[in-house]
């Protein structure tokens, strides 16, 4: 027994030899950081709050910048109101509204405030293209009048020949903007299917690009066939409910019984005049139908940038940011932005390639601009960078044409070569 004891006696010694000398290293560790506060927390901990401070500081920054930005353009009479989204990795960084949603009233926009998209509603078809052909439910070579009887194009080789894929990259060889008046007009997408018989094409089908209203928002009634469900019914069940896209909606009468909506307007000679919200696209909704807010569209392109992977995996979408058909050189106002290269179309979207001064390596845009009822919007991803920008304007204004390069440009002077940003 006595032998056990000096045995107990000498391991309690041994112990806390080690105890004490872990104390005295750690301690020492300790003193010698920099950080006054790193004795009371982990290592991770100071990590994380010196992270955090940075986000908070340059969200700060750029907050400022654009407020700046944006009340310079207001005061100026360039533009009425702008809901904007900047979105960095997975963080919806900036959601914020600026200006009045009626130049006669004193509400002013803030994140919430719904917009209508025109063609930005054009991402969101191709988005749900590539997703419904990912599960199965069609496929890009599918022809159209499989799906729409009444279509023709042409004689009827060339009506067979144009498929799903054509229609979606404005490579269907339809002339310029065809039926576009129809579609303004209200009249339902099955009876313009039957008027493309008399439109003479310009091209056999996938050769040309020539941009569509009408011919792409057939699309919609191509998913709907497939699915059995309405388009509506799709954007809603797919995107906007499990997204969170509260404010989002597919027609102009879901804004009558809404206050929070920015009105469209118009310039005058004595300055803006607001406009009554029509009903165009309400029956070509795949075209430019979709309504929704600043704070929509920072979730929309979370979810496009592939930091929301439960709603539909990014490899289930990727085929709609592949280029299909290049943009000719005719003098767009996205083929003079900085850096420009060449531009592109795949499925719903421009893509442009382009490379910042300084730097030898090319990069990519993901692009759409969208116009209807005298709204005007612009959305812009970089998926190098992990950054998107969306602007929402109810006004045309000819900050349209720069607004994206010049909030990247404020964006990378706030972030530069940090974590956040990635080169």
């Amino acid at each position: 027994m006595r032998k056990l004891k000096i045995i107990g006696g000498t391991l309690l010694l041994v112990l806390t030899f080690i105890v004490l000398h872990a104390f005295r290293v750690a301690k020492t560790e300790l003193t010698n950081n920099t950080d006054p506060t790193a004795l009371a927390r982990p290592v991770k901990h100071v990590v994380d709050a010196e992270e955090a401070e940075r986000y908070k500081v340059r969200k700060q920054q750029l907050g400022l910048a654009l407020e700046h930005y944006f009340e310079t353009a207001i005061a100026s009479g360039t533009i009425v109101g702008a809901g904007v989204s900047i979105v960095q990795g997975d963080s919806i960084v900036i959601s914020e509204g600026y200006g009045k949603r009626n130049i006669n009233a004193i509400a002013e926009v803030d994140r919430e405030t719904i917009f209508r998209l025109g063609s930005l509603s054009k991402g969101f078809t191709g988005v749900l293209a590539a997703s419904l052909q990912a599960e199965g439910a069609l496929d890009w070579n599918d022809r159209v009048v499989d799906y729409i009887p009444g279509f023709r194009l042409g004689d009827e080789i060339n009506t067979h020949k144009v498929t799903l894929a054509h229609i979606l990259s404005h490579t269907s060889g339809t002339p310029y903007h065809s039926y576009t008046n129809l579609v303004e007009a209200g009249l339902s997408m099955a009876n313009i299917a039957k008027r493309f018989q008399k439109v003479n094409p310009i091209s056999e089908p996938g050769r040309i690009y020539s941009y569509q209203n009408a011919m792409f928002a057939l699309s919609q009634e191509i998913m709907s066939e497939a699915t059995g469900e309405e388009f509506n019914t799709l954007l809603k069940d797919r995107f906007f409910e499990p997204l969170g896209m509260t404010n989002s909606s597919t027609n102009a009468s879901a804004l009558s019984s809404t206050e929070n909506v920015a009105m469209p307007h118009s310039k005058r000679r004595n300055g803006w005049s607001s406009l009554p919200l029509n009903d165009h696209y309400d029956n070509a909704v795949a075209a430019g139908g979709i309504n929704a807010s600043a704070l929509d569209m920072g979730k929309w392109m979370r979810f496009l940038l592939g930091h929301n992977p439960t709603v539909l995996p990014p490899a289930k979408i990727e085929n709609a940011f592949n280029p299909i058909v290049q943009i000719g050189n005719n003098n767009k106002y996205y083929q003079r932005w900085p850096g420009h290269v060449q531009s592109h179309y795949g499925l719903g979207w421009r893509i442009h390639t382009f490379h910042d001064k300084g730097s030898t390596a090319n990069k990519t845009m993901w692009h759409h601009g969208g116009s209807v009822n005298s709204y005007r919007n612009e959305i812009a991803l970089y998926p190098e960078t992990d950054l998107g920008i969306c602007v929402l304007l109810n006004s045309h204004s000819r900050l349209a044409q720069t607004v994206i390069p010049d909030l990247y440009k404020i964006v990378m002077a706030v972030y530069g070569e940090t974590s956040e940003i990635k080169s």
